[in-house]
């Protein structure tokens, strides 16, 4: 079984090297000791979030903390190919969904965006909002064995745009598009980003701001997605043909 994984302070696991000591408090270390029930000998994985950790052996239980020996450093490889995804508000718990999806997929970044079509508002609750989103990424990268939590931030129509006029290749996922995301080449390396619409989806003027800004928009199924599967189908698709 693969050893479970738990988030430490950036500066303990920076710190670290064989043979030295972690403690692991707070709600991870709550976790790891009363939930998991963690037991002396067992290996665990502690990570910064950040694509650094450590794997090593319990070596004490408290009743809300853990001491691992640190075995071995670990680093997150390099990815060539950054994936970032731009996930339309959606309503209920479907961004959620999303995010945990995206970030079990590899994303290294996700952008939040309020669409002029979004059910949903964040108007004035951009931090709580995020917070949620964070709380998600964490918890998938957690659960697939990521050393690195995706960053996580919001922008506009405006700032979309010119976050796709940077990107090697720059998508929107359209159901009016002729073009299959099959059908276009991937590079192998570079930012690829992909934009993914609300429920009601991407309106005509949003659509007209990022083509201008250079982005293709394409389709990734045969049938009108949820905006909380489309961007996981399509970045999946990105990955296979970028032989990821």
């Amino acid at each position: 079984m693969t050893d479970p994984l738990f988030w430490a302070g950036p500066e303990d696991v920076a710190a670290a090297r064989p043979g030295a000591t972690i403690l692991l408090e707070g709600d991870e270390g709550r976790h790891a000791a009363a939930v998991r029930r963690l037991r002396v000998g067992e290996s665990v994985v502690l990570a910064d979030g950040e694509g650094r950790g450590v794997r090593g052996r319990v070596t004490a239980v408290g009743g809300s903390s853990l001491e691992v020996a640190v075995d071995e450093l670990l680093e997150a490889p390099a990815e060539p190919l950054e994936l970032v995804a731009v996930q339309g508000l959606a309503k209920g718990d479907r961004s959620e969904i999303a995010i945990e999806a995206m970030t079990e997929l590899g994303v290294r970044r996700i952008v939040a965006w309020q669409a002029s079509r979004s059910v949903v508002r964040w108007d004035g609750k951009v931090d709580k909002g995020l917070a949620r989103w964070r709380a998600a990424a964490a918890r998938a990268a957690k659960q697939s064995r990521r050393l690195r939590i995706p960053r996580l931030e919001a922008a506009g129509t405006g700032s979309v745009a010119e976050l796709l006029a940077g990107a090697d290749l720059p998508l929107v996922l359209h159901e009016g598009s002729a073009q299959p995301l099959s059908e276009v080449p991937v590079p192998s390396t570079g930012r690829v980003v992909v934009v993914i619409g609300p429920e009601g989806g991407i309106a005509p003027d949003e659509l007209g701001t990022f083509t201008a800004a250079g982005a293709r928009p394409v389709l990734v199924s045969d049938a009108v997605l949820r905006s909380s599967t489309a961007g996981v189908v399509a970045l999946a698709q990105v990955r296979a043909l970028a032989g990821r």
